[in-house]
């Protein structure tokens, strides 16, 4: 049997990205913005330019960030909207990718199952199955970038309740949202109690037959003005070259600002927020059981609300709240430890996701596999022991895309001073003194149930995961990239030098 011409001939290029969703197109910018002679393409799994929001499709997806720095830094987000729907981000990231001419790079239906490196050659050898048939194709790149996000996309998750599969009504997870679904007069059941329920829950509730969140525990909720009233001030009277960086930064400076403040004071911001629920809810709603986590502010992540949808929902009598555990489920719902029965027409299980690092892609270095879980995250954008590979992964505090924008241009400098120098390959490479902490300092169920796919942050720069958009911007945009943590070699020699 002869072996596959894919097998002799891997196609090149200087850089391949993994994913074309947010970070993919914001990678893509800016490698052809500050590195162009290196040849790169974008390996899209799907079929389609938008990564998480041509994903989701469930009713009233938007952002829980503000666009203004959700956004991408190079092309401001222009509408009045702070607070966005899924379908008008997705056609901004597929119009940026087509303003800038990046969708011309993106290769669809190719999803990267495996990547191997060899310190031989200095080149990553991709194997990809390419289309529904899986047929396989091989690729080779110096640098590879991954902007695959940080979950399956296959399912979501789905706790393993007793009697599951005695109800005989419908079950849709949020990830799997089926396209013709007819909630209208059903009632609805959501089970959950994070950023998907909450943005789910006022939507149905205008045309289901009445629809009820039910929790197990609390979370914060804060609502917000879709639209910023400062930031259409400002945009009435100045360029938009100047509004958009200035709104940017507006926002930047409060999220920061807030993060800290709920840090260093989380009994007053946890007041504050209470009494803000409160005014929306009236002295008679019971706050303390359904509005009051147990864990202060961002222990795990808050979630945004809209116009106070969410509380004019409850206000209407369209949507209700329970905060209780599932026994098990019976025919007609769910049956609750206090006894009470919760009977619906449809679930729908927001129940979270499964945190898939590297969109499921095996690793291996000079044929050793490599176990993300076991390194240490360099600079929160690269693995420790692992070359010329970078990887997108934004803030759980902030918006996404400004950390990503970050490594973007963190990894163009890096490929650059490579260049300039004549190296072939950088590694990171941890001191012996560094200690481990884990990646997110979040409690949350999706961040603990993956604990041990995450890789560990040091006790010490660059080892330190900051979750800070000014230090990171000191260190990856002005930081010297040549640093003791990071080993430079040139082809033909071993571990050459650990700065330049």
């Amino acid at each position: 049997m002869s072996i596959p011409d894919f097998a002799e001939r891997p196609e090149h290029f200087d850089v391949l990205i993994v994913g074309a969703g947010l970070s993919g197109i914001s990678a893509g910018y800016h490698l052809q913005s500050s590195c162009p002679r290196k040849s790169f393409a974008i390996l899209e799994g799907r079929d389609a330019i938008g990564g998480t929001w041509d994903l989701f499709r469930y009713p009233g997806v938007r952002s829980d960030s503000d666009m203004y720095t959700l956004g991408y830094g190079f092309r401001p987000w222009a509408s009045e909207k702070s607070i966005a729907d899924g379908p008008a981000i997705l056609n901004y990231i597929r119009e940026t990718a087509h303003e800038f001419g990046i969708d011309r790079k993106v290769r669809f239906g190719q999803r990267v199952t495996s990547a191997s490196w060899s310190s031989a050659d200095a080149l990553w050898t991709l194997e990809v199955e390419v289309g529904p048939q899986k047929s396989l194709a091989r690729y080779s790149c110096a640098f590879l970038y991954n902007c695959s996000g940080y979950y399956d996309y296959a399912e979501g998750y789905t706790p393993d309740w007793p009697d599951f599969e005695v109800y005989r009504g419908q079950i849709v997870h949020p990830q799997q949202w089926p396209e013709q679904l007819d909630y209208s007069g059903r009632r609805v059941l959501i089970i959950g109690s994070g950023a998907t329920a909450v943005t789910l829950a006022p939507q149905m509730a205008k045309t289901a037959g009445g629809v009820t969140i039910l929790q197990r525990s609390p979370t914060y909720v804060v609502s917000r003005p879709a639209i910023d009233g400062v930031a259409k001030l400002v945009r009435q009277r100045l360029p938009e070259k100047l509004s958009g960086p200035l709104m940017r930064w507006k926002n930047v400076l409060l999220t920061i600002w807030f993060y800290r403040l709920a840090r260093r004071r989380p009994d007053y911001v946890k007041s504050q927020i209470l009494k803000l629920v409160r005014a929306e809810l009236g002295p008679d709603y019971d706050v303390a059981t359904h509005f009051t986590p147990s864990y202060n502010p961002w222990d795990q992540r808050l979630c945004l609300v809209p116009d106070s949808d969410l509380f004019a929902a409850i206000r209407s009598g369209s949507l209700s709240i329970v905060t209780d555990q599932i026994e098990r489920f019976t025919p007609a719902g769910v049956r609750l430890r206090s006894g009470r029965e919760l009977e619906a027409d449809l679930i729908v299980t927001a129940t979270g996701l499964r945190m898939r690092l590297l969109g499921g892609i095996q690793l291996s270095v000079d044929g050793v596999p490599v176990d993300i879980g076991k390194t240490l995250s360099y600079k929160g954008m690269m693995f420790s022991d692992v070359p010329n590979l970078a990887s997108a992964f934004g803030y759980t505090n902030a918006s996404w895309t400004l950390k990503c924008e970050l490594t973007a241009e963190y990894t163009c400098r890096l490929i650059n001073y490579m260049d300039a120098r004549g190296y072939a390959y950088c590694t990171p490479r941890r001191a012996a003194d560094i200690g481990e902490e884990p990646s997110l300092g979040l409690t949350s169920g999706y961040v603990k149930r993956a604990e041990g796919l995450l890789p560990k942050q040091g006790s010490r720069k660059p080892w330190k995961v900051y979750q800070n958009y000014l230090l990171d911007m000191a260190a990856l945009r002005f930081g010297k990239v040549a640093e003791p943590s990071m080993e430079f070699t040139k082809l033909g020699t071993k571990r050459k030098s650990k700065a330049a």
